[in-house]
């Protein structure tokens, strides 16, 4: 609540995630655009207020949110009263406050945030502890610890507070629970050619009316210019024949709406029409939208998907909630891919400079125009630093199959990585080894059993972790098997046309040259994938650890299967493990086939 004269307007809402620090409040924060800063400023500090607030409508909200800028603010001359202390707090206003979140108003904790730490510091405010675990002197503590200087709220930590609280509040008819969005509105026009009309028509008498269903879709005209208006409006307001049209309620004149929609209209239900792309009566016809969807698998970099994702799951819920659709969430499952990203060159002061001005001496890298040691880092492809790789240049070296491999095989699909060419040269290595064994004479004979258990392990892994996007595991173990095969010195068919179709999605080139090779005449892409059998997939010995109290000591290759009491006999007969234990109390002993047995020893 206000004090003094201002308290007749009542009292300032604000919301908060962490009610459980209000006992660390030690003044209040208003947005310059909040309705209560011209009620309740004083006669003493309007100048000062009303010159702030001109210089912050002049500011975007990345500006005035900006964690490194420096703290600016007026005191309002007000104050009002902590609901948990009474104690009088200073009202003040600052541009680092949005009216668009939560109610334009906060409690400022400096002990605890530290914006609101570095605003305290700058104008003097005091700073209360509530958390224990830091140096509120130093700066906020922004970590969970016991309450404390918070009276009934001392000792219990975030949750048991935060619920304490708020019953209290709650029941002092001071506060309640809520949920807060950031959501804003969002801008659905744009000034340009290119877009989805807005079926709107503007008319002088009867206002903004929409154009009728039966004169849907409105497209947009043949032109032969996009040039700007020149006016800041769509180049649609250049052409009168188009604009200029006949108001669908009155019948009078009207002007067609010129501003077009952004790409979202299109982006955000591409894969509903995916479905049905022909379909001239619906957007997607009912039995094959039941068939599809959802979606299984959406890939995309995380600077992409962030904001489809979240754009397309607002068209999907509508039309979910209109009875158009038949799944709640449009995508069962998301990935996101890493980005390839390459090497640059840091000078100490941490400005980077372009590879072509940098000179690589080994592991030794130096500026060129003032001989500065700089230091290589991984940073995104750009121009400005000449380090992008050029597919184009690389396909011509060392071919389609090669690059598209490499970047399957440089690590997991969700992490990003570094270009590096000698990576590239090694994959390119193994699909020469790959084209060397498919030229050797052609056996129909049967292959050896080794080598047998070798593909159907190969047939299962890479099936398996193709499925997964576990590319970079698939692609070693297609290595494991050349590299088996390749002591062999002819081909075996009934190996090799399997190994095809595995490697057909990692190097569909190679792999289809290769199915010819083999007398087919159709294109493998059609093919079923080859079936594995379990029995030879599995692995007839296991390497089994030793351990002392956690740590490896020895290890033995057995046979599959061997059961926990021989796994104990064969442990307690290595000798290395005798070694261990000798004069020592053995407390347990854990023992897991296939995997490990390990000693809990004393003494």
């Amino acid at each position: 609540s206000l004090t003094g004269d201002a308290a007749a307007q009542g009292h300032i809402e604000v919301y908060t995630t962490r009610p459980d620090t209000l006992f660390g409040a030690t003044y209040m924060v208003l947005s310059p655009e909040h309705d209560l800063v011209q009620k309740i400023t004083t006669d003493e500090q309007r100048p000062d207020v009303e010159s702030y607030i001109d210089k912050a409508s002049h500011k975007s909200d990345l500006e005035r949110t900006d964690l490194g800028k420096d703290k600016t603010g007026v005191f309002t001359g007000t104050y009002a009263v902590n609901p948990v202390n009474g104690k009088k707090i200073p009202v003040w206003i600052s541009d680092y406050i949005l009216i668009s979140y939560g109610t334009g108003a906060i409690m400022a904790v400096p002990g605890h945030d530290q914006r609101d730490w570095e605003f305290a510091r700058k104008f003097d405010l005091p700073i209360v502890e509530v958390l224990q675990g830091g140096d509120v002197e130093k700066e906020a503590f922004t970590g969970d610890g016991p309450h404390v200087n918070s009276e009934y709220l001392d000792g219990m930590g975030k949750k048991e507070a935060i619920d304490a609280i708020i019953q209290r509040l709650e029941k002092d008819e001071k506060g309640f629970k809520t949920i807060n969005y950031k959501l804003r509105d969002w801008i659905f026009s744009r000034q340009r050619y290119w877009g989805e009309p807005i079926p709107l028509v503007h008319c002088p008498k009867c206002g903004i009316v929409p154009v009728p269903e039966d004169q849907l879709p409105l497209t947009l005209p043949e032109v032969k210019s996009y040039e700007p208006s020149g006016t800041g409006e769509s180049p649609l307001a250049n052409i009168d024949e188009w604009v200029n049209c006949e108001c669908p309620v009155c019948g009078g004149p009207g002007k067609r709406e010129t501003n077009t929609m952004p790409q979202w209209a299109g982006s955000c239900w591409y894969y509903l029409r995916f479905i049905d792309p022909d379909n001239k009566e619906a957007f997607v016809d009912p039995e094959k939208e039941k068939y599809w969807m959802p979606v299984n698998l959406y890939v995309g970099g995380a600077e992409h998907a962030v904001l489809h994702l979240l754009y397309a799951r607002f068209w999907h819920k509508v039309l979910y909630d209109i009875g158009a659709v038949t799944t709640a969430e449009p995508f069962q499952r998301l990935i996101n891919q890493g980005m390839i990203t390459s090497f640059a060159y840091m000078r100490p002061d941490k400005v980077l400079v372009p590879v072509d001005e940098v000179d690589i001496d080994g592991e030794n890298y130096t500026e060129k125009a003032t001989g500065v040691r700089l230091e290589q880092v991984i940073a995104k492809m750009s121009k400005s630093l000449k380090n992008v790789i050029n597919p184009d240049d690389i396909i011509k070296k060392f071919g389609a199959d090669s690059m598209r491999m490499y970047e399957m095989f440089m690590g997991p699909l969700e992490v990003s990585m570094p270009w590096q060419t000698n990576g590239l040269a090694g994959v390119h290595r193994f699909l020469n080894r790959v084209w060397d064994v498919a030229g050797r004479p052609m056996d129909d004979g049967e292959p050896p059993a080794a080598l047998v258990k070798v593909l159907h392990k190969t047939l299962k892994k890479v099936g398996n972790d193709t499925g997964n996007l576990d590319f970079n595991t698939a692609i070693a173990q297609m290595m494991i098997f050349i590299n088996e095969i390749y002591k062999e010195k002819v081909c075996w068919r009934n190996l090799w046309e399997p190994f095809v179709l595995v490697l057909a999605p990692y190097a569909p080139h190679l792999s289809e040259e290769m199915w010819r090779m083999l007398g087919n005449s159709n294109s493998l892409a059609y093919e079923t994938y080859p079936a594995w059998d379990d029995a030879l997939s599995a692995d007839d010995e296991k390497e089994i650890v030793f351990q002392i109290n956690g740590k490896v000591r020895s290890k033995i290759t057995i046979a599959a299967g061997t059961r926990k009491d021989e796994l104990e006999k064969l442990a307690r007969a290595d000798s290395r493990i005798a070694e261990w234990v000798e004069g020592k109390t053995i407390i347990k002993v854990i023992a897991v086939p296939d995997r490990l047995v390990n000693f809990v020893v004393k003494g």
